[in-house]
Parts: C-alpha cells; sequence; structure tokens
C-alpha cells in the first residue's frame, strides 16, 4: 500500500489512468486504525485489480477537505482522477469496502 502526502497525492490518484483506491485516515481516529489490517488484505487480495494507497489527512487536510472528505474513515475509489465512490463514517465497514472494491475490480 501506497502512503501519499500532499506532494504525491496529486500524481498518484488525480493524474493516474486506471483505478486507485485511497484510504483517508488519521492518527487520531481510532476505526481508522482498526480498519488496516483488514484493509491491507483487501489490497493483497485486489492488486491485480486498481492501486492501493493511503493518506493521513493530519498532513495533508487541504488535500482531504479538496476532496470533500468530511468525515473519518473515509475509504475511496477513483478512476482516471475522478472520485467514482465512497463508503465513510459509520458504513465503513470491511464488507461495504469490500463490496464496494468488488464493483469495479476486474
Amino acid at each position: 500500500m501506497l502512503a501519499l502526502d500532499k506532494d504525491t497525492f496529486q500524481k498518484e490518484v488525480l493524474d493516474a489512468q486506471g483505478l486507485v483506491f485511497v484510504d483517508f485516515w488519521s492518527q487520531s481516529c481510532e476505526p481508522c486504525k482498526a480498519l488496516f489490517p483488514d484493509v491491507e488484505k483487501l489490497a493483497e487480495k485486489y492488486a491485480d485489480s486498481m492501486k492501493f494507497t493511503n493518506m493521513d489527512t493530519t498532513k495533508a487536510r487541504r488535500v482531504a477537505i479538496g476532496q470533500k472528505v468530511l468525515g473519518l474513515p473515509t475509504l475511496a475509489i477513483y478512476k482516471d482522477g475522478v472520485k467514482i465512490d465512497e463508503v465513510t463514517k459509520d458504513d465503513a465497514t470491511v464488507e461495504n469496502i469490500e463490496a464496494m472494491i468488488k464493483k469495479y475490480a476486474k
């Protein structure tokens, strides 16, 4: 899983071709940290379908706000630089995250 920051988000997500999964999280978000092991497993399982990334929003607040990330955890899928789907807050369960990935995975 590729860790992003405010300097790499544009290149790795917005300028990327194809599908990119972004896990928006922060150190103070306990649900975010609890999801990490499961998101890592999903990243391994679906690695052939899309690029998996994560970004600590405390280090890139403007990027998060620009992407309309208003609550955490937020897990989103981008296609050719455009956000096409996301799960956030209470909906961010492992089941919902995997269902979202499966919609786009080949």
